[in-house]
């Protein structure tokens, strides 16, 4: 299609050329950084899916078939997992820590959990952390489901993200494959949603008079999410997967559709093509597009000091490229920097303590990473 942007990365001082026309947002020249990183393993996992740091400085890494490791020193399995329909892109997903941790020990994950029919949908329940000798995670009960539950193995989404004043949850929800629910307000599938810590839905939601889970939608019209985060200026931003093409990152503002399926800067994996933005001025843009995709895993907006020049820019985990990408926003746009090479697809990117940074390598035999400057 003519407005795809076809990106060749090269070594560092070397730039990609784009074609195509020109359209806000699209994915700009890109210089691949090698040798970048003193990269420290720490655990070797079992496809694990995401990181949560602790407070005492160890770390919390979900697995997608149904088991989460304490590492800190050495790996310990944590007790207290529910039950998981694991398979496809399905599993055991995030992992966040309660804005309170520090006081209630309270932890958030999600997982798929198995319906009727051969139907499956996500979850997310909170309980209690308790660390020492035996790990283990107490009273663990659910407080939100994807609605409805459907046939198939992907698309479930199923990040947290907090808000900066710890009084509300956003949840990522994905389309299920199914593309048309994302733009039916009766389900909360391709939906980013806003609730109460509890998994209700918060109040002032834009489509609260609705009733029913429309009360959580606080926007519509994605696909598959992978990434949830607050910018410094406490702005809420999500990454998702595009179709063939078309990944995107977007500032997710309330009640604003952002698309999916009817527009998209990719293609259908048969070929067909889909409008882009460009046709559909009403609905909201991305703020950067990439074609070929990068695979979004997670993201985070870096606030730490180890890398001194990155404070408040953005960290991509790419599955696609096998890198770690470095994104700067400017208003509602962003602008690829750098590209990381890694050995392996990264799943997860989080920021230590110290300000280093930690990463997951995807699927059997990935590991935890340590990443920190190279001197």
């Amino acid at each position: 299609m003519t407005r795809t942007i076809f990106a060749t990365f090269f070594p560092l001082a070397l730039f990609v050329a784009s074609c195509g026309p020109s359209v806000a947002g699209d994915t700009p020249p890109s210089a691949e950084v090698k040798d970048a990183f003193t990269v420290t393993p720490l655990a070797t996992l079992n496809a694990p899916w995401a990181i949560a740091v602790l407070p005492t400085g160890g770390v919390l890494v979900t697995e997608k078939g149904g088991t989460m490791k304490l590492v800190d020193g050495g790996v310990k399995d944590v007790a207290g997992m529910p039950a998981v329909d694991a398979g496809g892109q399905g599993g055991l997903g995030d992992v966040v820590l309660a804005p309170d941790f520090a006081k209630s020990g309270t932890i958030y994950l999600s997982w798929v959990e198995a319906g009727e029919n051969d139907t499956r949908g996500a979850v997310i329940g909170r309980g209690k952390y308790v660390g020492g000798a035996a790990p283990r995670v107490e009273g663990l009960e659910v407080i939100w489901r994807q609605s409805p539950k459907v046939t198939g193995r992907g698309h479930f989404s199923h990040r947290i993200a907090f808000s900066p004043d710890g009084k509300l949850m956003f949840v990522g929800s994905g389309d299920r494959q199914k593309m048309d629910p994302a733009q039916d307000l009766t389900v909360n599938l391709g939906k980013v949603l806003r609730l109460l810590p509890d998994g209700k839905p918060a109040p002032g939601n834009p489509f609260a008079d609705k009733g029913g889970v429309s009360a959580e939608i606080w926007s519509y019209g994605h696909r598959n999410i992978l990434g949830l985060a607050f910018d410094p200026k406490g702005r809420l931003w999500d990454i998702e997967h595009g179709p063939k093409g078309g990944d995107e990152l977007n500032l997710v503002r309330p009640g604003k559709n952002y698309g999916w399926p009817v527009v998209s800067e990719g293609d259908h994996y048969d070929g067909k093509d889909i409008p882009p933005h460009s046709t559909r001025p009403d609905i909201a843009a991305p703020a950067i597009t990439w074609t070929p995709m990068i695979a979004p895993g997670d993201m985070i907006f870096y606030s730490g000091k180890a890398f001194r020049d990155w404070k408040g820019q953005v960290l991509v985990a790419g599955l696609g490229p096998k890198a770690l990408l470095r994104l700067k926003i400017d208003g509602d746009k962003a602008t690829e920097l750098a590209r990381y090479p890694m050995d392996k697809r990264i799943r997860d990117v989080a920021e230590a303590a110290d300000g280093s940074l930690l990463v997951i390598e995807d699927r059997e035999g990935g590991r935890l990473l340590k990443l920190t400057p190279k001197k």
